[in-house]
């Protein structure tokens, strides 16, 4: 301890830190500080980083995971010199480090080699800081940052020493160079000693022995703060780092990560910081990685006993099934069923490793098409808020690289990396994707295996790998004409590959339809939540959005239920009945449905009823779960398949029918005509044709400017060719 105060006094941290038998002795003594705590520190009676050194020296890993931590329980002092100066104690630490080691290889097999240098890391998770935070007074201090890898670089060679020759005298110099992206300034003349009868060596006559170099792997990455941390209508910040030696090839774009570094500056070589000599560009020397495990949250909640108390209470009362769907937008008024699939969404299902090792997803997609001003952006804003990892993009603005992966050239290094899209960072999480029939269909296919298999192949520039996107979709369109005509059928309505329709477990048709009552209702619940200004005093009861994110990571981080050995025999059968009918349909139609029944909507099923197990927080799906899965599919997928179907005839005699309505009509109004509605009916049903064909081929008319209603809908006029 008294070792540790001396090292204490200020003027130790100076550049000439090797001037002086005093400061020598000092570091000496700060560096048997070290090792003895390498040596000597244990927790339940095990030297835990004695025994990690034996362990990784035995397998070929070079390096020791120190906990800071565990360092403050053994010298405050000491752990304390080791946040405000690490650059200087870290070079200390790896020496100590390896001075173990080498006791360590002694006793334990003598005769052995010299151990390599050992890279000491250092982890913490207290006072985690934003990226947007890091300031001026964090530089040259230790600081522990989380965020999104967004962009990872390949591998380079960094130099750790560096062998100058002359070129002239063939005298050598051996200098060391500093770590991150620090470089070391060759000197421009000869320092040899000065010979008689020689002449000196000419300026700039030192050259690099590149064999006689040392070289360590080096890794730039580029992380970005927590999407839930960005205040809102702020654009997200990120950072560059440099990870060297066993820290790098650790992360990949899209890994959620907890980093401890050496906040510090380095001389930007582009071309506009030319003149700007003061200026220098911050960045963060990784010392430590921690990769937050891909959970349902970006941080790992820890839940006091008291939070799994109650959500434990919440699950058992009963209701929470419809108490969490009331509160999905409690302002939006209706749309019930699609409140319920999207709680469903936000649980999701149980994922599954197979054991040939194939997997099988647990998310859940959910596409909401319908007529415009059916409050379908302000659900996925809901989503947006509600769900612990969330993103939200327009279709428009969204291209195939921005929601999967982009291969970026470094402006400075002129090298290719990867930077993650949506899908990517929202991993764990939902991506909701507005106006999805905006976007072009090369970008819409891009999301087809991240949809399914949840990866991302990229193959680009050199650069083959794989990447993770375990995220759920929720996505809203419009039909192909604006609104959605229930004289078409689903094909003619959806502008959308079945390729794409088939990886939805959710296909909801949302419909404007003018109902007096409903409007009335609709208006008054409006008209109460401008007079309240809140949706809480709108409808009561419903579940705080902080108690709703928490409980979803609690039950996603808890439960992963399996069906019972009922639900799977009724979902099997729902299945075969369920392939029977689309048979049946597209029979008479005489057309393939553009919506399919799969094994994939199978699956989907599957998933929905274990996210309502899960949401329960119950082990086993049972009956119940299965028959609201089935009422809910049935009530979106299976209601698609069937829409533009009508009773008594199929839709291919009443499109036929309808044609030969417009064709009368045509023929007997002339334009500028009118004629009473009523009496134009009667003659056509007097003459054989059904009034629901007629009411649609006049409304057909109408929507093509070809008549046109008066008087109340009393009398149509022709108006048009």
């Amino acid at each position: 301890m008294a070792a540790a105060q001396g090292w204490d006094s200020a003027q130790i941290y100076t550049r000439s830190v090797h001037s002086g038998e005093e400061l020598k002795d000092d570091r000496n003594q700060l560096q048997q500080t070290l090792f003895d705590f390498i040596q000597n520190f244990r927790d339940d009676n095990v030297f835990i980083y004695r025994e990690q050194l034996r362990q990784n020296i035995a397998i070929g890993e070079n390096s020791l995971d120190v906990s800071l931590q565990d360092v403050t329980s053994y010298d405050e002092v000491l752990a304390q010199q080791l946040v405000n100066h690490p650059a200087d104690i870290l070079p200390l630490f790896e020496v100590a480090a390896r001075n173990s080691a080498r006791r360590i290889v002694a006793a334990g097999a003598a005769g052995l080699d010299d151990v390599p240098e050992i890279q000491v890391m250092l982890r913490s998770n207290a006072n985690v800081v934003n990226i947007r935070d890091l300031g001026s007074s964090q530089i040259s201090r230790l600081v522990c940052v989380s965020g999104i890898v967004i962009g990872a670089s390949s591998l380079t060679s960094k130099a750790t020493r560096v062998m100058l020759q002359c070129r002239n005298c063939r005298h050598t110099k051996v200098m060391p160079v500093g770590g991150g992206f620090a470089g070391v300034q060759i000197p421009r003349v000869c320092d040899r000693e000065p010979v008689a009868n020689s002449d000196r060596c000419p300026l700039d006559s030192f050259d690099i022995v590149t064999d006689k170099c040392s070289f360590v792997d080096q890794q730039t990455l580029k992380v970005q703060e927590a999407p839930d941390l960005i205040p809102v209508g702020e654009l997200p910040r990120h950072t560059v780092m440099s990870a060297d030696r066993a820290l790098t090839n650790r992360v990949f774009p899209g890994s959620r990560v907890t980093i401890t570094g050496i906040f510090t500056v380095f001389q930007s070589k582009s071309a506009k910081n030319a003149g700007a000599v003061a200026i220098r560009q911050p960045y963060l020397r990784v010392v430590g990685i921690e990769i937050v495990k891909s959970g349902n949250s970006f941080t790992k909640r820890v839940f006091t006993a008291q939070e799994e108390q109650e959500f434990v209470a919440l699950a058992r009362a009963g209701g929470i099934y419809s108490k969490f769907s009331s509160s999905i937008a409690p302002s939006i008024f209706g749309n019930e069923d699609i409140k319920r699939a999207i709680s469903c969404l936000l649980f999701g299902g149980s994922k599954k490793v197979l054991s040939d090792g194939m997997r099988l997803r647990g998310d859940i997609n959910v596409l909401l098409l319908g007529d415009p001003g059916t409050a379908k952006s302000q659900l996925l804003k809901f989503v947006e808020k509600v769900s612990p990892i969330s993103i939200y993009t327009s279709g428009k603005g969204s291209s195939a690289a921005g929601l999967t992966a982009s291969v970026i050239r470094d402006p400075t290094s002129r090298e290719f990396y990867l930077e993650g899209g949506a899908m990517v960072l929202a991993d764990g999480g939902v991506v909701c994707i507005d106006e999805f029939d905006k976007m072009r269909d090369e970008d819409r296919v891009a999301i087809h295996e991240a949809m399914e298999q949840q990866t991302i192949s990229i193959a680009k520039a050199g650069i083959t790998t794989i990447l993770n996107a375990r995220s759920s979709v929720l996505a809203a369109a419009n039909p192909l004409f604006g609104r959605y005509d229930d004289t078409k059928a689903a094909g003619d309505n959806i502008d959308f590959q079945t390729t794409i329709l088939s990886r939805f477990d959710m296909i909801f048709v949302v419909k404007d339809e003018h109902n007096e009552l409903r409007d009335q209702t609709i208006a008054r619940h409006v008209m109460q939540v401008h007079a309240t200004r809140t949706a809480a005093e709108v409808e009561g009861g419903e579940l705080s959005l902080e108690t709703m994110r928490h409980y979803v990571t609690f039950c996603k981080d808890r439960c992963a239920p399996r069906l019972s050995a009922e639900a799977a025999e009724k979902l099997s059968s729902f299945f075969v009945a369920m392939r029977a009918q689309l048979w049946n349909i597209e029979r008479d139609s005489a057309e393939r449905s553009v919506i399919p029944i799969t094994v994939r909507q199978l699956e989907a099923v599957v998933r929905i009823t274990e996210s309502l197990a899960k949401m329960e927080l119950s082990s086993v799906a049972t009956i119940e779960h299965v028959d609201e899965a089935i009422r809910l599919f049935r009530m979106s997928t299976m209601d698609a398949v069937q829409s533009g179907q009508n009773d008594g005839s199929t839709r291919s005699d009443l499109n036929a029918e309808m044609r030969r309505v417009e064709q009368e009509v045509r023929r007997r109004l002339p334009i500028g005509s009118q004629v009473s509605v009523r009496a134009l009916k009667n003659d056509f049903t007097a003459q054989g044709f059904s009034a629901h064909s007629v009411d649609r081929a006049l409304y057909l008319l109408v929507r093509q400017e070809t008549l046109q209603f008066k008087s109340q809908r009393m009398v149509v006029q022709r108006i048009g060719a």
